[in-house]
Parts: structure tokens; C-alpha cells; sequence
């Protein structure tokens, strides 16, 4: 009988300097890539919104992210934990770790106690909603937006925080739209911060993601623009909360935050 292979396996809280907030990720790291199903198989278990894994590739590594549900293209809340792991857990020396992923190359940099997440900014163009969107969500947002050709996350504005803290989305109704997620946002006054938001994602296994760190490639350009300011911060405000400290410069979003380790281990499969 063959022997199960053994992996390391971490998990670590990202956009948060306290263990048990923020948003968890676990992070498996590779010499090769696995099957695909298998990875899918390890994701499902870990039950988390992400699990990364990466492979050494050239002056860096590859990476990939997987819900419980389904492989996805952007992730920032699990490279900060990948990175985080790689530096504390990992023996990794270099002041920053250059990722290599469908989104194309991503960078996260030391940044004193914080660690500096580099992705590339993505455009909002504004469209029209059906009433569907409504009657899952159970109000009214005052403008929608989707990046050109994609149906992966949709940027919803309100009026005020107080509607989004407020929001209690029928997720079956959610999950049944035609995006893999919502990023719902409004001013932050309330709570002393330029913007807040949370994120839904039934569609692929999250009802809702602590800290979205994908979303804020969205929401910096949007709120820039919006404010005309590039230096922002902001707070997701989901039960765990996050914190991030965001700039935007030229097309890329610069994503500031901590990562708090919870757990070193072993999987066998």
C-alpha cells in the first residue's frame, strides 16, 4: 500500500495585527504542482475562502489561489499570508517576493512591520441592474460597475456604511447572478475611514469574505477618482473586520497590512 505524500501546511490571518480577526488563509507550499483536482480536494477541506500554493519559479514563484469551490484568478488577502509565511516560517531573505499568477506578476514588499501588497489596478465601467440584483440584497445600490469582459466581481456603491453594515443578502438569490461575486461599498464617515465595504461570494463558496484584498484593486481606483485623493484607507466590515492602507499609484494599487501566523502543520494525502 503506497504511503500518503506529506505536505506542510500553514495558516496565518491576513489584514490584521490580532490572531482571530482579519481574513484566514492557509498556504501550502510545493516543489511541483499538484493535480489540479487534488489541490481543489485540499482547498475544500481546508474549508477557508483561500488556499495558495506556490512552486519556485526563476527570481520568485508561481502561485495559485483555490476556494472551497473553485480555482480563482486574484487573491490578496492569501499572498499577504503567503508572503508573510514565506519570510517568517520559510527562511526567505529578500525585501520583496515577486509572484507569478493569472493576473500576471504581483509584488509584496517589507514596509517596516507592514507588508506592501503591489497589484495591478483594474477600471470600473458603470452598468445598468436588473431587479434581481435588489431583491437578493434587499436594497437598492445607486450605481454598479464590472470590469470590461468579466463577470467575476461586481462593484455595487450605496449611499452610506450604515446600508452595507446593514446588508443581510439572501446568498442562494446571490449565488444565482451573473457574477462570482459583490463588492458592496459606500463613504466612510462613520467610520472614520475614506471607504468601506464587504464582499459576497456564494457563487463560489464564500458567503462572505472577511477582508478582500482582490476587491481593493476595484475599489482604490473607484474611491480615488471619486474623492480625488490617491492615499486612502479603508475597512472591510464583516463580523472578523480588516484594515488597509491603500495608494494608488499610476496602475498599480498598493495594498498596506499585517499577518498574524495561527498555525504550522502537516496534511497527508
Amino acid at each position: 500500500m503506497q504511503r500518503p505524500m506529506q505536505l506542510p501546511i500553514y495558516q496565518a490571518d491576513a489584514f490584521t495585527s490580532k490572531l482571530f480577526q482579519g481574513n484566514p488563509a492557509a498556504y501550502v507550499p510545493l516543489t511541483r504542482w499538484l493535480d489540479n483536482q487534488l489541490m481543489q480536494q485540499i482547498a475544500a477541506e481546508n474549508n477557508l475562502a483561500e488556499t495558495a500554493f506556490t512552486v519556485p519559479a526563476g527570481n520568485g514563484f508561481e502561485l495559485r489561489w483555490f476556494t472551497p469551490g473553485e480555482e480563482v484568478p486574484l487573491c490578496g488577502h492569501a499572498t499577504l499570508v503567503t508572503a508573510h509565511l514565506l519570510w517568517t516560517e520559510l527562511g526567505c531573505t529578500d525585501d520583496e517576493i515577486h509572484f507569478f499568477t493569472q493576473s500576471g506578476e504581483l509584488i509584496v514588499r517589507r514596509d517596516g512591520e507592514r507588508l506592501a501588497l503591489d497589484f495591478p489596478a483594474q477600471i470600473n465601467q458603470p452598468i445598468s441592474l436588473s431587479d434581481a440584483f435588489t431583491q437578493a440584497l434587499g436594497i437598492s445600490p445607486i450605481n454598479a460597475f464590472e470590469v470590461a469582459g468579466s463577470n467575476d466581481q461586481l462593484l455595487l456603491e450605496f449611499t452610506a456604511a450604515k446600508q452595507v453594515a446593514a446588508l443581510s443578502p439572501d446568498m442562494r438569490a446571490v449565488a444565482q447572478l451573473p457574477y462570482k461575486g459583490l463588492i458592496c461599498t459606500a463613504p466612510g464617515d462613520s467610520y472614520a475611514c475614506d471607504f468601506v465595504s464587504r464582499f459576497f461570494a456564494p457563487a463560489i463558496g464564500i458567503d462572505e469574505d472577511p477582508v478582500t484584498g482582490s476587491a481593493h484593486t476595484r475599489l482604490v481606483p473607484f474611491w480615488a477618482q471619486k474623492l480625488d485623493k490617491t492615499t486612502l484607507s479603508a475597512k472591510q466590515i464583516s463580523a472578523r473586520g480588516g484594515e488597509l492602507d491603500c495608494e494608488l499609484i499610476s496602475d498599480r494599487v498598493i495594498m498596506h497590512g499585517h499577518a498574524v501566523t495561527y498555525l504550522r502543520g502537516q496534511i497527508a494525502v
